[in-house]
């Protein structure tokens, strides 16, 4: 699906099937680097399964065009256009990493719009560490690597090769180096900088979902620990469920490709037990 966002083309991944605005509406976030391909599987299955679905390519990352926004309140921004341009009355917001970041602040712009948030390989801060951030702007092709070790909690014939032909870890070596030069600088800067996560955190008015790998070493478990009890603070004085947290075995920052099966379990549990019926224009 390809439309005019902020007076640039925008593109996202409809799961195979037309986005239907007054069905339960799911959007995608990807992570630094990404793009809507790091959530085939769980897209494509939503699609087919009762949802509207949009895996969305942030601005210059992947088909959308443009520059990369520079800020996680930007992206937010920009998000919350694609929502109302594409006429979702309400969604789920789906966010890996830097797009977990994305969410939640998006939730906190258009409350009336938003069912509920999954947040998945999160933390806050999201702070990166300076080798990898001197990699970035010095030598892509090193922290390209540095991030593959770093995202994946084994190299070896399971979840490393799950078929003849086929590895995840050099799948994702080549998703990033289909990226535009610098988009992983600016990506990390955005996230090195955004500190209003806890802010929105207090304010955060709709269910939600954490999904944690185990093995993360890019933004570990307990750098998440935080944000979920700021976000069970906040549920318990607004009379919502407390978080939901899953944490992923044998499973490191790569959540979507390592565990497929998994994380599409824990959205589809969670879009289950949520409320899509309040639609608000």
């Amino acid at each position: 699906m390809r439309w005019q966002v902020q007076g640039r083309d925008a593109y996202a991944y409809t799961g195979g099937k037309p986005c239907v605005g007054e069905q339960p509406s799911v959007v995608f976030i990807h992570g630094a680097q990404h793009d809507h391909s790091v959530w085939i599987l769980q897209s494509r299955y939503l699609a087919h399964h009762g949802h509207s679905v949009l895996a969305l390519d942030l601005p210059g990352h992947g088909r959308s065009a443009g520059a990369p926004l520079t800020s996680v309140p930007a992206m937010a921004d920009w998000v919350a256009e694609v929502i109302r341009t594409a006429g979702l009355k309400r969604v789920m917001l789906v966010g890996h990493s830097m797009g977990s970041l994305v969410a939640l602040h998006c939730a906190t712009l258009a409350p009336e719009r938003v069912a509920g948030i999954a947040l998945i390989g999160t933390a806050a801060p999201m702070k990166v560490s300076e080798a990898l951030l001197k990699a970035a702007r010095d030598d892509e092709a090193r922290a390209f690597d540095m991030i593959n070790f770093w995202s994946h909690a084994s190299l070896s014939a399971r979840p490393g090769c799950p078929g003849p032909g086929f590895s995840v870890f050099v799948q994702n070596r080549r998703l990033m180096e289909r990226q535009t030069p610098g988009v992983l600088l600016s990506d990390f800067l955005a996230c090195n900088a955004y500190e209003q996560a806890f802010e929105c955190a207090d304010t955060l008015a709709c269910p939600s979902l954490f999904i944690l790998g185990a093995q993360d070493l890019m933004t570990p478990p307990k750098a998440a620990r935080a944000l979920i009890d700021r976000v069970r603070q906040s549920a318990s004085v607004l009379g919502l469920a407390a978080p939901e947290v899953v944490d992923v075995t044998a499973c490191g920052h790569a959540l979507m490709s390592e565990q497929p099966d998994a994380v599409l379990g824990a959205l589809r549990s969670f879009s289950a037990r949520l409320n899509f019926a309040l639609a608000s224009a």
